[in-house]
């Protein structure tokens, strides 16, 4: 079969890159021949160093879908013309303009070539036996010219994932010694910027929910061995200093922190317009929550995602409250004064109220103690908390 001219159809110009693409073409490729759906697979993985997408890999699926043979090279042709409608339909209704765009962007990887007609269509001439002497649409050769290439790209590609997987691993297991360290060292009332440390440690955590890439892991996981390192310091000197009798007693931890300037979420849940049945809450007593528990639920997904079971009832959430207010940077003292002034139900769910608002609210600790003030002299109600926050956007920047 005669190779036809690759320049352009109508407007499109000569690049410097399609002549390049061409040339390259033509060479000897290093395999004789290599199964297309296999060379598929392990483009997918390589598609990075190779600039394309998804929804590229979509559309090369479908014109090999055009090619007849299983295997690439050999004496089989490698170019396929089907119609952009035909195309459409194995792209599962790809608009056309899309799939314009991500053919030139094929082209322009230099994973397929274009050979136009002199009027721009796609078609075969044959002879009277049915055997094609031209064909006019996209020429597949590429793909088994740069086999080598494709596949070396995909060893490199599963080390760097295998890497950033072992890399992750590691962080999440140092952030967790961390944190249950640093709640132990604040639990004991050993000295130390415990409720800092947890503040941190929760940033990191927020941070590793997006998908980083493995410069951005390295640098957290920098940031998560030197905070273990500092807990693992205070501990130690704390369990020396104890071991002497140099210490004793507990400190006191004062979370009592001034929070006028970080009152977004305090200001939502007063200017929440709700009508709260009137219970002991507003008698400054100890009521249970005053509000259905799948409303509750709805506005917390941030605290149930660090649940160790189902949610069932008020009581399930106020022991995650419990567990989450060391987390958070909430000292013991606080959260007692909580339980003492609103009852455990409703402190473990102010808890975790804090918890989805966590970027608003510098002083976790302080905040409480201001809320448990208002409980006190009857001025609390945790239900205008959690509308306010069902009634708010959602926290951007999160994977959901």
């Amino acid at each position: 079969m005669e190779r036809l001219s690759t320049t352009p159809f109508g407007q499109r110009p000569v690049t410097a890159g399609l002549l390049k693409a061409a040339a390259r073409a033509n060479d000897a490729p290093a395999l004789p021949h290599i199964e297309k759906w296999e060379l598929l697979r392990t483009l997918c993985t390589a598609r990075a160093a190779f600039e394309i997408t998804d929804r590229e890999i979509g559309v090369l699926e479908a014109l090999l879908s055009f090619h007849p043979e299983k295997m690439l090279g050999g004496n089989a042709d490698m170019v396929v013309f089907p119609s952009n409608r035909a195309l459409t339909e194995r792209c599962h209704g790809m608009a056309e303009s899309t799939l314009r765009r991500h053919l030139a962007r094929l082209v322009d990887a230099g994973l397929i070539l274009r050979h136009d007609s002199p009027n721009g269509k796609r078609y075969a001439r044959r002879d009277p036996d049915g055997e094609v002497l031209r064909a006019f649409g996209f020429d597949l050769r590429p793909l088994l010219v740069r086999a080598p290439e494709i596949t070396q790209a995909a060893q490199v590609a599963r080390v760097a994932a295998e890497r950033l997987r072992s890399l992750r691993e590691q962080v999440s297991l140092q952030k967790r010694d961390a944190q249950k360290l640093a709640l132990y060292g604040q639990e004991q009332g050993h000295i130390g910027p415990w409720e800092d440390m947890l503040v941190d440690l929760l940033d990191v955590t927020r941070l590793m929910r997006r998908k980083l890439s493995l410069a951005d892991l390295e640098e957290v996981g920098a940031r998560v061995s030197e905070l273990l390192d500092q807990v693992l310091h205070f501990i130690s000197e704390a369990e020396e200093m104890s071991g002497n009798d140099a210490v004793s007693g507990r400190r006191h931890q004062n979370s009592n922190t001034e929070t006028s300037d970080l009152e977004p979420c305090l200001e939502k849940s007063r200017e929440a317009d709700v009508d709260a049945p009137k219970t002991e809450d507003s008698m400054g007593g100890k009521p249970e929550v005053p509000i259905p528990l799948g409303l509750v639920l709805r506005a917390v997904p941030e605290a149930l995602e660090y649940a160790q079971g189902p949610i069932n009832s008020f009581a399930d959430l106020s022991r995650l409250g419990a567990f989450l207010r060391g987390m958070i940077g909430i000292s013991p003292s606080a959260w007692d004064d909580a339980v003492d002034a609103m009852g455990p139900e409703v402190a473990g769910l102010t808890v975790c109220c804090l918890l989805q608002r966590i970027d608003d609210i510098r002083a976790p600790g302080g905040y409480l103690r201001k809320l448990t003030e208002q409980a006190q002299i009857g001025k609390y109600s945790v239900a205008r908390l959690v509308m306010a926050l069902i009634q708010s956007p959602p926290v951007a920047g999160r994977e959901s």
